[in-house]
């Protein structure tokens, strides 16, 4: 457990020493949330749906945390080719460990970040309807957040080139935004984005965000925290699979 601590350890100092990286990931969520949040607000409002920045809020909070937990993955790559992962590797601890580890910090890492887009969504004017509620909100934030580190270790355990990296995050990451129900509702949607929207995991994690914050959902909270899980579980096999055959 100690070992795994200190991989832990890493990425949270990692995280805390880079300001340029805390604030850099700040302006993505900033502009979703000025644009949209109030950009629509009105229109959302007219369909007597409410207040549109309370319904984009949660949506935009788990966009902060899968951009920042799936992109972590790209420092497996970085340390492989500056030599400190051959290091790591060849430390008395198993493969198994030195993943779990580093994905722990990493979705530590990125659960920080969404907290910090949560607080700052509170200063536009969004409003939780219970404020004890935020904290199993955070809790689901952390579960998200594992299973998409778990994802971006996965796939940076099969590549060893950079920019492929980047490619493939970007063809991954913004399908899995849209089609999330992160900037629209879920009812009434055409039968072929309904399909999409229910076998994206990303769908139920900002579904029990909404359903614990804002107290509006679509399937559940259990369902919600069911699928969640298992698909974690699932990731997590398949990211510490892969990390196990890297070849330095």
């Amino acid at each position: 457990m100690k070992k795994i601590y200190i991989l832990w350890l890493r990425q949270i100092k990692k995280y805390l020493r880079s300001k340029s990286r805390i604030v850099g990931s700040l302006g993505q969520p900033l502009l979703f949330l000025i644009a949209l949040g109030y950009g629509l607000n009105s229109v959302f409002q007219q369909a007597g749906q409410g207040s549109y920045l309370n319904f984009l809020s949660p949506g935009i909070i788990a966009m902060s945390i899968i951009f920042t937990s799936i992109f972590s993955g790209m420092e497996v790559i970085w340390d492989r080719q500056f030599g400190f992962l051959k290091e790591t590797l060849a430390a008395p601890i198993s493969r198994f460990n030195i993943m779990i580890g580093r994905t722990l910090g990493g979705a530590t890492v990125a659960t920080m970040q969404g907290i910090i887009v949560m607080f700052i969504s509170l200063l536009f004017g969004f409003r939780p309807v219970s404020w004890i509620n935020m904290i199993p909100a955070i809790g689901i934030m952390f579960i998200i957040a594992l299973l998409f580190t778990s994802l971006g270790t996965m796939i940076a355990s099969l590549l060893e080139d950079m920019q492929g990296f980047h490619l493939i995050m970007n063809f991954l990451v913004m399908p899995i935004f849209f089609f999330s129900g992160a900037i629209f509702p879920l009812q009434g949607l055409p039968k072929v984005l309904v399909i999409i929207v229910r076998i994206n995991p990303l769908s139920y994690g900002i579904d029990a965000l909404r359903i614990l914050l804002i107290n509006v959902g679509h399937y559940g909270l259990g369902i919600d925290t069911i699928v969640l899980l298992s698909v974690t579980l699932i990731f997590l096999w398949l990211g510490s699979h892969f990390f196990k055959k890297i070849q330095i």
